[in-house]
């Protein structure tokens, strides 16, 4: 367990670039002064506003490269040419035991194809999940995987990103029996594919996992908060994910449209305020930031390419947390579990 996680970070992923990054590091670091960086980018870029921060530059170390990959880049052409990149060095520091975690908001895909390549997969996992928090009306975020990465999975797929999905729920929202369920079509248990249905039989006979498997859900139920864990394949979890995304933006821009249609909704605005800020701060993105790639052997986060420093900071915040809690090991030793239960039931039969 590392005493004072160092994290990599791409200085220049995402839409601001180095401005919201640093102020993201200096954020993050006032919430937790152990926390070291190992910086890749644009020394001329990098330096302007690392000065803007008393103090951040002593727990920073710049590495110097004026390559970076674009957000229009292809995973394949990515690739090719990720070794002299700021996001391939930062998952190579990973790599190299230099850093403990990577942190891009770089482009998605080039970011995992980079990151699966360098990293490769944990013992136990075939593919890779793209996990990320989502708001509820509960106590908690929930831990919603895949979203993207995979567009099509099997039934051992998705019990290993029940797995994965709950080890990331007890380590970062401390939630010490998270409840898990797949995205379904229907709660009843003869609806949905044979994928969901085996998966389904499988994680009710892993009673001995630290999770409670709890059946299946639909999407509209994704934010009630009766759930810890969602998982389902790549392609159903990214059109989840946007549609929630686009519903939240839908309701506040409604909001905003019926409080400025006249004088009597302007003043009804006014004794909102506090009601609006609150959905406000539920609604904003920044707040969740922090998206990470479970089942490789290093980690890797995700922030969104529009993040700003709170943004930026949450992200920093979540590898920090995985990486005192040993995330991997949890992983690892779940894994393990289960395979030695599958191996016995099968040795009895």
């Amino acid at each position: 367990m590392a005493v004072s996680p160092r994290i990599a970070i791409d200085a220049m992923g995402g839409d601001i670039g180095p401005a919201a990054i640093v102020a993201g590091m200096s954020r993050a670091r006032r919430n937790n002064r152990s926390l070291k960086f190992e910086l890749f980018g644009d020394q001329k870029a990098i330096q302007p506003e690392l000065a803007r921060y008393k103090g951040l530059a002593q727990a920073v170390t710049v590495h110097h490269t004026t390559e970076s990959i674009s957000a229009t880049e292809k995973p394949s052409q990515a690739i090719r040419r990720a070794k002299g990149t700021s996001m391939g060095m930062a998952i190579n520091a990973v790599k190299d035991g230099q850093a403990d975690a990577a942190l891009s908001a770089g482009n998605t895909g080039a970011l995992m194809a980079i990151a699966k390549l360098a990293l490769r997969t944990m013992p136990g996992i075939d593919r890779p999940a793209l996990a990320a928090l989502l708001p509820t009306l509960g106590e908690t975020d929930l831990v919603m995987l895949d979203l993207g990465a995979n567009t099509e999975c099997d039934a051992q797929n998705l019990v290993q990103f029940a797995v994965m999905g709950s080890a990331y729920a007890r380590t970062v929202l401390e939630i010490a029996n998270p409840r898990v369920k797949l995205l379904n079509i229907g709660t009843e248990e003869l609806k949905g594919t044979g994928e969901l249905k085996e998966a389904a039989a499988l994680l009710r006979d892993a009673d001995y996992l630290p999770f409670t498997f709890d059946g299946f859900t639909e999407g509209d139920k994704l934010s009630r908060g009766d759930v810890d864990v969602i998982v389902t394949d790549g392609f159903s979890g990214n059109i989840a994910l946007k549609t929630a995304e686009g519903t939240a933006r839908f309701v506040t821009d409604l909001l905003r449209r019926a409080f400025t249609s006249s004088l009597r909704s302007k003043a009804g605005f006014a004794l909102s305020k506090p009601a609006l800020h609150m959905l406000k701060v539920h609604l904003d993105p920044n707040n969740h930031n922090g998206a990470v790639f479970l089942g490789l052997n290093g980690l890797v986060v995700k922030s969104h390419g529009s993040a700003n420093a709170k943004g930026v900071a949450n992200a920093i915040q979540v590898a920090a947390r995985m990486v005192a809690n040993d995330i991997t090991n949890k992983i690892g030793e779940d894994l393990d579990n289960f395979r030695a239960h599958a191996f016995s039931d099968e040795a009895a039969e």
